[in-house]
């Protein structure tokens, strides 16, 4: 699960990581007077407004923005919070604006100059551990530095039977070129952030860029966190930070409805019981020329509303020029899914595309029967090559 920067620097500060502090705000009044709980506070007369979406690179998108007064606050909140912000990450569509984060100015001069650097917490599932990945690049996309500079991504790997080591962090924090006062805090940083990220079952904490200040403090001017779906019911605070405005309607239906659903780019909408068999069932797709337009799993224990409310979300997409729905009939009875599918076909009513479906398994000659005999436009297929064909001919 995904949450805002504010959401993840909250967290961040309950562990003890230092952060660049902020007040969110859903209007330019509210953040006109965040900027001026800020001054208070911290004596801060810059501010940065920064735009809350799930998704990266939002200052090339025009999602940050400095302000030197309480009057541009007042401007710029008001030009970014409604606006469509379009990131590399969001897709041509962008996403809609409706919080900023009013932030202080942690680039003041000093006695040095203020150096960023990249720095983040994930599982490495090869090697079967968590890992530090850290570099000097800081402010840049990680794939970026990956693909001109890997020279310069550190990694340090954490044994999970003895955690984060103190020679780990200090070796981190050498290899930053850190000496001295900064060097001791970046030691502390990395400690406290690998405490936050272990203690709320993170999948990730990606903070770029990390700072130094000009007076040697290092902290998180950024924080990107994914919290693990799978852990989320150890967590039931850290479940109210979901903002469903922020994720796709149909995958947030899906989920109220337990099914597993991906949104894709294609044509050909499919449903299948499984992972494994999406898969196939995707590649089948391809094969016979079309494009899948989403991964949907019913799970091994469908039955007729579980595949009803599934037939519903595929025919949402507007893209969608077929339907297949692949079946095997294990824990889950044939029948019960081609009910689903007759009762899902009536109700939605005035259907006009394609429909196959391929039945296998227990109860798969009743299923068979219950589609032939529904009188709908629906086709059944009983192998994999023939539905391969069938939806051939329906994208031709």
């Amino acid at each position: 699960m995904n949450i805002h920067e504010y959401q993840a620097k909250d967290i961040l500060a309950s562990y003890g990581v230092r952060i660049q502090r902020g007040i969110v705000a859903d209007s330019k009044e509210k953040a006109v007077k965040a900027a001026k709980e800020l001054n208070k506070e911290t004596g801060t007369s810059w501010y940065v407004i920064k735009a809350q979406i799930h998704a990266g690179g939002r200052g090339k998108g025009g999602g940050v923005k400095l302000a030197k007064s309480i009057d541009e606050v007042a401007t710029l909140a008001d030009q970014i919070l409604g606006m469509q912000l379009v990131t590399h990450q969001t897709g041509p569509e962008g996403k809609r604006v409706n919080k900023v984060l009013i932030a202080e100015d942690v680039y003041y001069p000093g006695a040095s100059e203020p150096k960023e650097f990249y720095l983040s917490i994930l599982l490495d599932r090869a090697k079967g551990c968590n890992v530090i990945m850290a570099s000097t690049e800081g402010g840049m996309d990680i794939e970026t530095v990956a693909a001109n500079t890997p020279e310069k991504i550190i990694k340090e790997w954490i044994d999970p039977r003895v955690g984060l080591q103190a020679f780990q962090a200090r070796k981190v924090a050498f290899a930053l070129g850190l000496s001295g006062t900064a060097f001791k805090e970046m030691v502390k940083f990395i400690f406290n952030l690998y405490k936050a990220y272990e203690s709320t079952d993170s999948s990730l904490f990606e903070i770029n860029p990390v700072l130094k200040t000009s007076d040697d403090k290092i902290l998180a001017v950024d924080a990107k966190v994914n919290l693990d779906d799978n852990a989320l019911f150890r967590h039931r605070d850290l479940m109210e930070l979901r903002d469903l405005s922020e994720e796709d309607p149909l995958e947030v239906e899906a989920g109220e409805n337990d099914l597993n659903y991906v949104r894709l780019d294609g044509n050909v909408g499919c449903m299948v019981n499984g992972a494994g068999l999406a898969m196939a069932t995707m590649d089948i797709i391809k094969l016979s020329g079309g494009e899948p337009a989403n991964f949907l799993d019913v799970g091994g224990t469908a039955n007729a509303e579980t595949v009803e409310a599934g037939f519903r979300i595929i025919l949402k997409e507007e893209n969608v020029k077929a339907i297949l729905i692949n079946i095997f009939g294990g824990i889950v009875r044939c029948d019960r899914v081609a009910q689903g599918v007759v009762d899902a076909y009536k109700n939605v009513g005035n259907i006009d595309i394609p429909i196959i479906v391929r039945l296998q398994g227990t109860n798969a000659e009743e299923g068979a029967k219950i589609i032939e005999e529904s009188g709908l436009k629906v086709t059944s297929a009983v192998v994999l090559k023939d539905a391969a064909e069938k939806v051939r001919e329906a994208v031709a």
